[in-house]
């Protein structure tokens, strides 16, 4: 038998551990799919907007593979410091593959970041998702603008939930809290920015034509600076997905010829979505009471993809600043890490340490190939991983079975949530939901989680 630990239940790991349990050719195996949180499906339950419920409903896809036979979730177990390092797992099982994502935040590197008011995009997306380590975040939404820094789908995402009605997102598993303060929320202005042009944006259309469909929100783009990117004028030589984008912030700046000056004096009822390019952030502004705006330089385009500050400045306000400039790997005890990419060095998924494989060891995921692509692009990736493994199955599988992983990790000091026990959770939740006139409502903290996973006979 060759026991796998699979480290993350997201979709890069739940599709390595499909990839494993489907294959022919070594037929023996049993995956283990380890997470820190007791709930499976990491991003697409923690990190999907409650509000686009296709892509949430992939869950079920997920599902289906962490039920097979062969296939054994175990969550609530720490991996990494101050838990499990690779010798201890290794201890437990024959090969382990790591597909723990890009676990922070970039930052922006200027004056101002951490005032009160600025915040990382994740954060404010694990408040609204109900993550359990957000229990404690609170945002009140007390702000008439806030500004969120970045154009890509994270953003978009954001700026979204700002500018959506409450009453819209009542259907959704959104917890009380979130969804009460969305109820009382002052903001009237919602500012997406970025530093250079609209074809280098990193948002897809379908995320950008929902901007545009949201019930009293009005979308405002500025004509002259998208006239200055030059792919703007001639989009021909664009991939698809920007040549759309373009088409779509061309109708909003035709509709909607934006006012001079900062657009705060803008009338109308419901919400402004101000969509911004060519701007640099350079210092958050404001003092230990809170952020009162950013100030960004005017950027141009230099030619090789890039661009070059101008030496002009502009102010915009906002009582809330929600950065969303990508993520980062961090480093997992016991592998090397590769601090100028935040991965880990690796070869088709075999984890290198001094140009060598480490036996066992292997990433999937965000941690193999750096935050790119979208949920899909995590098929061919497990694949990949899983017949390097697959190959090197004969030298991996040479030692007698250790005792039940479950028994093992217990032993290690761990408190192992089996799969019956997510099915408490999910029933705790429907039950909460009903109680609260809603469909499924998540449970935000992790007593909450841990208790109604105790309820359920935690064997399998």
């Amino acid at each position: 038998m060759l026991r796998v630990a699979v480290i993350g239940s997201g979709p890069s790991g739940v599709y390595t551990a499909q990839s494993l349990i489907e294959q022919q050719t070594v037929p023996d195996i049993e995956v283990y799919v380890l997470d820190r949180l007791p709930c499976p499906y990491g991003l697409v339950r923690y990190g999907v907007a409650p509000d686009h419920e296709k892509i949430k409903s992939l869950q079920n896809n997920l599902r289906t593979v962490l039920e097979h036979p062969r296939a054994h979730f175990l969550g609530n177990v720490e991996v990494g410091a101050p838990g499990l390092g690779i010798e201890e797992l290794r201890e437990i099982f024959d090969a382990v593959v790591f597909c723990v994502g890009a676990a922070t935040d970039r930052h922006l590197g200027i004056p101002g970041e951490e005032l009160p008011g600025s915040h990382p995009a994740t954060e404010f997306v694990a408040w609204y998702s109900a993550h359990p380590d957000a229990a404690a975040v609170r945002f009140t939404l007390a702000a008439r603008s806030a500004l969120v820094i970045g154009v890509g789908n994270v953003a978009v995402d954001v700026a979204r939930m700002l500018s959506r009605g409450a009453a819209e997102l009542a259907a959704t598993d959104m917890p009380q809290g979130p969804l009460g303060a969305l109820a009382d929320s002052r903001v009237e202005d919602v500012w997406m920015v970025g530093r250079r042009g609209p074809s280098q944006a990193k948002f897809t259309t379908k995320e950008l034509r929902e901007l545009g469909s949201l019930p009293d929100a009005e979308v405002r783009v500025r004509p002259e600076e998208l006239a200055l990117d030059p792919a703007y004028r001639d989009p021909g030589g664009l991939p698809a997905v920007g040549r759309r984008n373009i088409e779509v912030l061309r109708g909003w700046a035709e509709r909607s010829a934006a006012p001079a000056g900062p657009d705060a004096g803008a009338t109308g009822s419901g919400r402004r979505i101000h969509l911004r390019f060519f701007l640099r952030p350079v210092e958050v502004l404001g003092d230990a009471t809170g952020v009162r705006a950013v100030r960004f330089e005017r950027t141009a385009p230099d030619g090789h993809g890039g661009v070059v500050g101008t030496g002009e400045f502009e102010d915009i306000e906002g009582q809330l600043v929600l950065r969303s400039v990508g993520y980062r790997g961090t480093p997992l005890a016991g592998l090397p890490f590769d601090e100028a990419t935040g991965t880990v060095p690796h070869q088709a998924g075999r984890v290198l340490r001094d140009g060598a494989p480490l036996p066992g060891a292997y990433v999937a995921g965000w941690i193999k190939r750096g935050p790119t692509g979208v949920i899909g692009t995590n098929r061919p990736c497990a694949k990949e991983t899983a017949r390097s493994l697959l190959a090197d199955a004969p030298a991996l599988a040479v030692r007698e079975a250790a005792e039940d992983p479950v028994a093992a990790l217990t032993r290690a000091g761990q408190r192992p949530v089996p799969w019956p026990g997510w099915l408490a959770i999910e029933a705790a939740e429907a039950e909460w939901g009903h109680g609260l006139g809603r469909g499924t409502v998540k449970l935000p903290d992790w007593a909450g989680l841990l208790e109604a996973a105790g309820a359920a006979d935690l064997t399998r």
